[in-house]
């Protein structure tokens, strides 16, 4: 099987650059693949010269472990025109979010919704597509 994956515009698979909610400066680059219908997403390379390169507030297995490579995004299934079911880890404060992602602008774009119990109590980052 390849390395290369394809372009295609309705679906979340590739990479993804994501922004800081504070600054909004190019954070780091997120590799979104799929495994049985199920989409996990990794980091592939961090952007942010200021940010920790270790998880040092998470509470899970990836305590202290490098951010390079590291699966943030996981458990993602397409539900109609979304991604949903998910959960999304910020490393920065350690915390996991449960997460859905909607493709917009023709795929060049995805809007992200990370939040605790009901979509509707969290925010929501866009993420943009590697050309």
């Amino acid at each position: 099987m390849s390395n290369a994956y394809p372009q295609i515009s309705d679906s979340i698979v590739g990479s993804w650059t994501s922004y800081d909610d504070d600054t909004n400066q190019p954070a780091a680059i997120i590799l979104i693949t799929e495994k049985s219908g199920s989409f996990s997403g990794v980091i592939t390379k961090v952007l942010d010269p200021n940010s920790a390169t270790t998880c040092d507030k998470c509470t899970d297995a990836r305590r202290g472990k490098p951010l390079l490579g590291m699966e943030i995004l996981s458990g993602l299934k397409r539900n109609g025109d979304s991604f949903s079911g998910g959960q999304i880890l910020d490393p920065d404060n350690g915390e996991t979010y449960r997460a859905e992602m909607r493709l917009k602008d023709q795929g060049s774009k995805v809007d992200l919704r990370a939040y605790i119990g009901i979509p509707l109590l969290g925010r929501t980052q866009t993420w943009v597509r590697e050309k």
